[in-house]
């Protein structure tokens, strides 16, 4: 039978967020795979990530494999290549011994994942391999949650934006009918700020970091001061509203 690679969501931080499934697979599996970021030379840089310290709950250290990925690299796309080719190598002799391996993302493998990158490349080395995902609770889910904000209602839609591109679609998306998500918003958290006060969207919008852990911070982004936020804050911008109970239907 074919070895199978399975993504896991581990959800956004806090480890009551991960899903029974998930929790399952995670333990199901021979080993399990965790994202590292590099040192300049491409070695484990060391720091234990958010996905590594929310499987550790769950499995045992010796069961967890650090692979090293060029996770805030936006620049230089040999690099970057070159580091999911080698992620790529390493997951390929894992599947080589192994009949199951999961690899853990933060939030859900479907939705801007280092897994989309890492499974591209196995099936590629490796083919036949088994590609399977389990979804994870993300972000704006869990921000929503914390902060009150109702993330849809009738017929709005919602708009997810990752901010790394720049803050020209944001802007776009904010002078829309729906509710608006920003992801990865940090480095340019005075855009951002600037964008929903041009868009007159800034009072209901709310904003948070490192959700589910001892650093938490959720915020009105009437806050915001222009000071860069970490790199993966989260921003929910609602809808326009007036009120009434199913106004949107």
């Amino acid at each position: 039978m074919n070895s199978r690679l399975i993504g896991v969501g581990v959800g956004p931080g806090d480890p009551e967020l991960v899903t029974v499934k998930g929790v399952n697979a995670l333990r199901e599996a021979d080993v399990v795979v965790v994202p590292v970021m590099g040192a300049p030379d491409g070695a484990d840089g060391g720091e234990r990530g958010r996905a590594e310290a929310t499987v550790l709950h769950y499995v045992p250290e010796e069961k967890v494999v650090r692979v090293v990925f060029a996770l805030n690299e936006r620049t230089d796309r040999s690099r970057r290549e070159a580091a999911w080719d080698a992620a790529g190598e390493r997951v390929a002799r894992l599947l080589g011994r192994h009949s199951a391996v999961a690899f853990a993302t933060i939030g859900d493998p479907n939705v801007y994942s280092t897994f989309t990158y890492l499974a591209h490349t196995v099936q590629e080395l490796v083919p036949g391999t088994r590609i399977e995902t389990v979804p994870g609770i993300t972000a704006m889910q869990d921000l929503a949650a914390r902060s009150g904000a109702v993330l849809t209602e009738g017929t709005e839609p919602l708009t997810l934006v990752p901010v790394t591109a720049g803050s020209a679609a944001l802007k776009d998306a904010l002078g829309g009918p729906g509710t608006v998500v920003a992801y990865k918003f940090g480095r340019q958290a005075h855009e951002v700020a600037e964008a929903l006060r041009e868009t007159g969207r800034i009072d209901d919008a709310v904003w948070g970091a490192s959700l589910g852990l001892p650093e938490e911070s959720v915020r009105p982004a009437s806050d915001l001061d222009g000071r860069p936020l970490p790199y993966l804050s989260t921003l929910i911008s609602p809808a326009r509203r007036d009120g009434t109970r199913g106004g949107k239907l």
